[in-house]
Formats: C-alpha cells, sequence, structure tokens
C-alpha cells in the first residue's frame, strides 16, 4: 500500500473513530449510571490520537518535510494536539465531560479536512521558498500546539459556563492565584428556620472585615458545584500550559522573520492577531494569579480566547493579505 492510500485511509478513519468517540461521551453523559463508558471514550480518543499520528507522519515521508504547510496538514495537526491535550485534561480531572466538550470540536475539523476540502488542497506541494527553513518546524508546531492547548482549555471554560448556567458560583478556590488582592470570604448562616438571607464578611487583603449586601442563593445541586470547581480548576490549568507556548511560538516566529524578511514584527494580520490572542490570555492567567478570579468572570475571558484563537488560526488567512497568507486558501 502507498503512502498516499494510506492517508486516505487514515483520514476517514480518524473521522469515524472520533465520530463514534463523541456518541460515547455524549451517552455517557445523559446516562452515567452505565459502566465502561469514560473508559470506551478514553480509548477511541487515543486511537484517534494515534490515526493522526500516523497520517502525519505518513505524510512527513511522503513528502520529505514536516507535515506543516497547507490547511489539510495544519487542520490535522491541530486535531492530533486537540487529542493529545484531553488525555492529558481526562487523565488529569477524571471527568468525562472534558471529552463531551472536545470531541464534537476534533470531530468536525477532523470533517472539515478529510471531507470537505478539495483533494488538490489536500496534496502534498512543494514548499514554498518561504517555508524552506527548519524553522517551519518550531515556530509553526509550537503555534499549532498552543492553538490546541488553549482550546481545549476554553471549552472547558465554556463548559463551566454551561454547567453553572452563567451564574456567579462560590467555589473551593483551589486554581486561585495567591496575590496580595485575593479576597478571603466566609459565610455567615442563621438557623433554617430564620428568613434573614445569607450575609458575606470579606476581609480584604489589609485585615478590614466588610458586610456585603444580602445576596440570593444560587440553586446548583452539590454534584453541579463539585464539577463546576473540577472544569475551572483544570481549565486554568491547561490555559497555563498553552500560554507558555503561545509565548514561544511568537518568540519563534519573531526570530524567523528576521531572518527570512529582515524584520522582528510587521505587523501582519497573522501577527496582530498573534498578538491579540497572547494579550487575552494574558488578561486571563493576570486575573487569576494576581487579583484572585474564579469562576464566571476568567471563565468568560477564556471563551473569548477560543473566538479569538479561530480567527488568528483561520479567520485572517480568508483575507488573503500579508505576510502569513501565502500556501493555505491562495
Amino acid at each position: 500500500m502507498d503512502l498516499v492510500a494510506l492517508q486516505g485511509i487514515l483520514d476517514n478513519l480518524s473521522f469515524a473513530v472520533l465520530f463514534v468517540t463523541m456518541l460515547v461521551y455524549w451517552t455517557g453523559a445523559a446516562f452515567p449510571q452505565i459502566p465502561y463508558l469514560p473508559a470506551l471514550g478514553m480509548a477511541g480518543m487515543a486511537i484517534a490520537n494515534l490515526c493522526i499520528a500516523t497520517l502525519l507522519g505518513a505524510r512527513w515521508l511522503e513528502a520529505g518535510y514536516f507535515p506543516l504547510s497547507n490547511l489539510y496538514e495544519s487542520l490535522f495537526f491541530l486535531v492530533w494536539g486537540i487529542t493529545t491535550i484531553h488525555l492529558f485534561a481526562e487523565n488529569m480531572s477524571g471527568s468525562r465531560l472534558v471529552g463531551v466538550v472536545t470531541t464534537p470540536v476534533a470531530m468536525a475539523i477532523t470533517a472539515f479536512a478529510a471531507l470537505t476540502l478539495p483533494d488538490g488542497m489536500q496534496a502534498s506541494a512543494p514548499l514554498v521558498p518561504a517555508l524552506k527553513s527548519n524553522w517551519l518546524m518550531m515556530h509553526v508546531s509550537v503555534m499549532m500546539l498552543s492553538y490546541a492547548t488553549l482550546m481545549v482549555g476554553a471549552l472547558l471554560a465554556i463548559a463551566f459556563l454551561v454547567v453553572t448556567r452563567g451564574q456567579n458560583v462560590e467555589l473551593r478556590g483551589s486554581s486561585v492565584g495567591t496575590g496580595a488582592y485575593r479576597d478571603k470570604a466566609y459565610r455567615l448562616t442563621r438557623s433554617s428556620e430564620s428568613k434573614v438571607p445569607l450575609t458575606t464578611v470579606a476581609i480584604q487583603s489589609g485585615g478590614t472585615a466588610v458586610l456585603s449586601a444580602p445576596t440570593q442563593a444560587i440553586s446548583l445541586s452539590p454534584q453541579r458545584l463539585n464539577l463546576a470547581d473540577t472544569l475551572d480548576n483544570i481549565s486554568y490549568r491547561i490555559i497555563g500550559l498553552g500560554f507558555p507556548l503561545l509565548t514561544i511560538g511568537i518568540i519563534a516566529g519573531a526570530v524567523w522573520a528576521n531572518e527570512a524578511w529582515g524584520s522582528y514584527w510587521s505587523w501582519d494580520p497573522k501577527e496582530t492577531w498573534a498578538m491579540i490572542t497572547w494579550l487575552v490570555f494574558a488578561a486571563y492567567l493576570h486575573s487569576r494569579i494576581t487579583k484572585g478570579w474564579q469562576g464566571r468572570r476568567p471563565a468568560i475571558l477564556a471563551a473569548t480566547g477560543f473566538v479569538v484563537v479561530w480567527v488568528c488560526y483561520l479567520g485572517v488567512n480568508l483575507l488573503g493579505k500579508g505576510l502569513h497568507s501565502y500556501g493555505w486558501f491562495l
């Protein structure tokens, strides 16, 4: 069997495995009492990850260069990154909800690459002169891994918003930063027969106790609150992993740009949106580490980051302008 035929089999197989895995995760979420479904879902993601890794390896052998030169290769590398980070996140959190939100995205990207792109865009082609550099592997692979990692973290933040119905819940705070602005809150409760609403005493960083206005209790079950706390924690950790990758990728791109074009930064659309992506997730991490935010507000920031990552990765290429426009849509 030649490598081209093998790639055609593997991309369709990856789509089929991800589709079945998505159904497994969704069934497990709807009927949590059914045993073995979480293990089957994780096995499905591992099989899809292996299929895509084999596809990229065959592509590398066929073309003779690292497979990140066109949209087809880039999309499959992105899915490989998402499935890899998924396995890490689910193993760390133990929550099947990770697969509920990541598998549809991975499956949709695979379907677009394997079933929608024309054959001409799927075929290997000689590298354009600008890509004939060792920086192709260093810069593009790290950027794509950062996109995949940030997408998974943002998807978990979106899942948090869904689980909490967008309400501002009080979490245990296992993932909150320890900066000077972090406040501690203690709930003073009266007997169950009392009709006086709950009151919160906030102990500010200076040691001053401030009584806040009574707030209405949020009617979420303990299971939902525990799940929300897990999602908030794991989302923070995953984004904390993706942000340094994005930083390294941007720096590597600047060095490559100086070699290729004589300038570290040209403010073309791709570079500008990479900086916007960096700023959005920097604001997310700053709000958590320094300000001690948790829950809804940083989750909204991360959800915004999910959209920004897609604009940076794919949206600006639709413009057909700038130094990064070659090879994908032109």
